[in-house]
């Protein structure tokens, strides 16, 4: 058999192989959440490497490497599960570095870890001074986590005591050209809605838009394949809050433009009624 064939053979039966130790050893082997895990990573990744180019290593050795490479791993992992001691000893355990503004040397020299490190790991969490932390906690995937003292940390609404909407996450009306009609429907819309939303951005029809987005204020966002039909997004909320204020405005001045009695007092009925109803919502659409 020809050696590029063999190598091609030997690709294809390793590729497919990592993939499928891949998707079986799940997310956690993927985000390298320990130094175990990445070096587990790195070592399946160089015996598949080795399996397609090197014709000294058999295609059943390397093909058993692999596996046991990659359920070892699952085991431990459930293992770990049912035993807290055992979790400690395969991934280690996250170490306090900072407590109440003061560095722990004695945890700082078991990590092997200098204060100019220290440092560096706190400025990439946008903290400068050592005092201004409460807790730092050195991770096991060698991540810092950082609680700022409580008068440090950033004002919230919550904190000053400010009621806020309740938000959900934004929803894909059109990805690629097509309505996503099932997302259309959960919210309650109409094509021909959604057809005039996007027109309002500057689409000519649905397939001129790549994106569109909506969020729970009910703000859409569209993003169109041509760069040219790009329009600000329009915020519809503050829109609607507007044009209610300007039929009260036009009720009044009818009202006060008109010689008819019946007309003057349906203007007026009607415009004290807007502004009641007006009163109401105005702080749901801003």
């Amino acid at each position: 058999m020809p050696e590029v064939v063999l190598i091609l053979i030997r690709s294809i039966v390793a590729f497919f192989l990592l993939l499928l130790m891949t998707r079986v050893m799940g997310k956690k082997q993927i985000s390298q959440l320990t130094f175990f895990d990445y070096c587990v990573g790195i070592t399946i990744g160089s015996i598949a490497a080795t399996l397609s180019i090197d014709q000294n290593v058999k295609i059943v050795n390397g093909l058993v490497s692999l596996t046991i490479w990659g359920l070892f791993p699952i085991i431990l992992a459930y293992v770990g599960m049912k035993s807290i001691i055992f979790s400690n000893i395969t991934d280690g355990k996250a170490t306090i570095l900072i407590q109440n503004g003061e560095i722990l040397h004695k945890n700082l020299k078991k990590n092997l870890l200098t204060v100019n490190e220290l440092l560096l790991l706190l400025r990439e969490k946008g903290t400068f001074k050592v005092s201004d932390v409460e807790m730092a906690v050195f991770e096991t995937n060698g991540q810092l986590s950082v609680l700022l003292k409580t008068n440090q940390q950033p004002v919230t609404p919550q904190i000053l005591g400010i009621p806020l909407e309740k938000e959900h996450g934004p929803t894909i009306l059109i990805m690629d050209g097509k309505i996503l009609k099932k997302s259309l429907e959960n919210l309650g819309y109409s094509k021909e809605w959604l057809e005039g939303e996007v027109q309002k951005q500057g689409a000519k029809s649905i397939k001129d838009v790549f994106l569109a987005q909506i969020d729970s204020r009910g703000n859409m966002y569209v993003d169109l394949y041509e760069d040219q039909y790009r329009r600000p997004v329009v915020e519809e909320r503050p829109l609607v809050a507007a044009t209610l204020k300007k039929i009260q405005a036009d009720l009044e001045s009818f009202s006060l433009e008109t010689d008819n009695p019946e007309a003057k007092k349906l203007y007026a009925q009607q415009a004290s009624e807007l502004k009641k109803t007006l009163d109401t919502i105005l702080p749901y659409l801003k």
